[in-house]
């Protein structure tokens, strides 16, 4: 499947099965209106937002087409904004680092040839300054993922480089960090899926799991897509939908979350 090259108008991305509001009419929920990092404010990270943190994999936080840059080195972003605590894990952002994280990008975790590469919506203000996906407490990105059977225990995100080893990876709709995913325009969307289309086609993967069915709607102009298998494929890879795990999203429990994770799982393994 190849991304709409048309761009629609700036500003907040309007989903068109609700014109912005909270809940469509198929039940789903909109994944942009609230943080996709977990609970507490929506200042900080915006939910798993699809960032990632590469390992030797030459993804060092920018787009496809190297217009957006880290500004850290490998692991880090913008001059190592979160200190580094014990065991070699960042210890949390103070206030100053998470304002200064705005608008910076962080590397992907990937590599070739992955089972499934998963699609946050962009960094939230916590993972670009650590350089973590999904790394605001209370995010439920690591849980669903133990949940749902692709990890043996609960990765710390901290441990996000051991994904590539189980066949994962993790990315991002849009490159630039916000303190919420609403903040983004439906033009950011729609080129950050061309974006991704790329990026899928040089990686490979067999699955692309997009966390954020709003996000999912507007980037690739799939206004009635709903949660699981999609009926079209991206640059050759299968996809599918899942629910944002933030903690704001009260419409997913931990349980339904893990579920929804599990079904992708069988998919996966299915011969």
């Amino acid at each position: 499947m190849t991304p709409p090259r048309r761009t629609p108008a700036g500003g907040r991305p309007t989903d068109p099965a609700t014109g912005g509001r909270g809940r469509t009419t198929d039940g789903t929920t909109d994944d942009l209106a609230h943080t996709a990092d977990g609970p507490g404010r929506s200042t900080d990270d915006l939910g798993h937002n699809a960032d990632g943190y590469g390992r030797a994999t030459g993804e060092l936080g920018h787009t496809a087409d190297g217009l957006s840059r880290s500004t850290g080195g490998l692991g880090h972003t913008g001059g190592d904004l979160a200190r580094t605590g014990g065991g070699g894990r960042r210890a949390r952002p103070t206030k100053a680092e998470l304002a200064a994280a705005a608008d910076r990008t962080i590397p992907d975790v990937i590599a070739d040839g992955l089972d499934v590469v998963f699609v946050g919506i962009n960094p939230g203000l916590w993972s670009a300054a650590t350089g973590w996906h999904f790394a605001r407490p209370g995010n439920r990105f690591w849980p669903a993922l133990h949940r749902g059977g692709f990890t043996p225990r609960q990765l710390h995100p901290g441990e996000q480089d051991e994904l590539p080893r189980l066949g994962l990876g993790i990315t991002n709709m849009v490159a630039r960090a916000s303190a919420r995913a609403d903040e983004l325009t439906a033009a950011e969307l729609v080129a950050g899926a061309e974006i991704l289309a790329d990026k899928v086609r040089r990686r490979r993967p067999a699955w692309v799991a997009v966390v954020g069915v709003t996000a999912y709607r507007i980037g690739f102009a799939r206004p009635k897509a709903g949660f699981g298998p999609q009926p079209e494929r991206l640059a050759g890879a299968r996809l599918w939908v899942l629910p944002n795990p933030s903690g704001l999203n009260a419409h997913f429990t931990a349980e339904t979350l893990g579920a929804a994770f599990g079904e992708l799982r069988a998919a996966v393994t299915r011969p």
